[in-house]
């Protein structure tokens, strides 16, 4: 007598459920070695974002979106959101300070608006700043430089890079900063004076004036673990620059329609997806 039968149990719902149970435990393998590659470059990239990167792959293995989210809760793969802020602008300056005209524009095209900013990276004994320069419309990082000072040259260096790699030369562009001294020096207004571009800066000192500019320093810097190599001076500027690589070539934005940064900067037609600021002094939307 087959010990199916003295269990009570037919014998081909046993065969069945093992077979389906086997299934299943491959699935959830696959899943975890295809997440695990993607966040090798992206280590902290979100489980929607991925579930769109993977989307073609899981719905051949009939794995949706809650699926994804179940298998990854369970193995313990979920992100959780960490924020942190650190003031790197002094705005307590002879220079003079621009007006905010960036509020009333809207935003529909590639090199209409950069957003600039000065980010902190590395601990107590490896002080590094970046300054980065992104594309208001794609959310691409058409400049950037990484120092080991707050001096003007690094923001400098960054906005010449920036112009460099330009697409659209002959379209009037604007450029927004905060009123740090780096943007308000000489040397940073008369080369924007030369590459004809238009000045624009914040009105208060909320963080979220500036949101697009703070949300890709959050991303490079909590996404992609910059602070958590413990590296020399000498050997970061390589791995800053693969990451930027990385976050313009391959990851994609909600507000730009899940396109990548350089996709959305080749092309005009897709708007953009607006948001309320958290500034509560001014009823104002952003494109983050």
């Amino acid at each position: 007598m087959a010990t199916c039968s003295l269990f009570g149990i037919d014998r081909q719902v046993y065969y069945r459920t093992k077979y389906r149970k086997k299934s299943n435990e491959s699935k959830v393998e696959k899943v975890i070695k295809m997440v695990t590659e993607i966040r090798n470059r992206m280590p902290r990239i979100g489980t929607r974002k991925l579930y769109y990167m993977l989307e073609h792959e899981l719905q051949d293995m009939n794995i949706g979106r809650d699926k994804l989210f179940s298998i990854l809760r369970a193995n313990h793969l979920m992100i959780t959101p960490k924020r942190s802020y650190r003031i790197t602008t002094d705005t307590h300056h002879r220079f003079h300070k621009h007006k905010d005209i960036v509020q009333y524009v809207e935003v529909n095209r590639p090199e209409q608006v950069w957003v600039a900013d000065i980010t902190y990276l590395g601990y107590r004994n490896n002080h590094l700043y970046l300054s980065l320069i992104t594309d208001a419309y794609s959310k691409k990082i058409v400049g950037y430089d990484l120092s080991n000072s707050l001096q003007t040259e690094g923001s400098v260096r960054a906005l010449k890079m920036a112009n460099k790699n330009r697409m659209y030369p002959k379209s009037m562009l604007i450029h927004h900063s905060d009123k740090g001294l780096q943007y308000c020096s000489n040397e940073y207004q008369l080369l924007l004076g030369k590459y004809k571009m238009q000045c624009s800066m914040t009105e208060n000192y909320d963080p979220y004036s500036n949101a697009i500019a703070e949300r890709v320093n959050g991303i490079i810097k909590n996404e992609f673990c910059l602070e958590n190599y413990m590296v020399n001076k000498e050997i970061m500027p390589a791995i800053v620059k693969e990451t930027i690589e990385i976050y313009n070539n391959e990851r994609p934005h909600f507000s730009c329609s899940l396109l990548t940064p350089n996709e959305m900067h080749r092309q005009n037609s897709i708007p953009i997806k607006s948001y309320k600021t958290k500034n509560r002094s001014k009823n104002e939307s952003t494109s983050v």
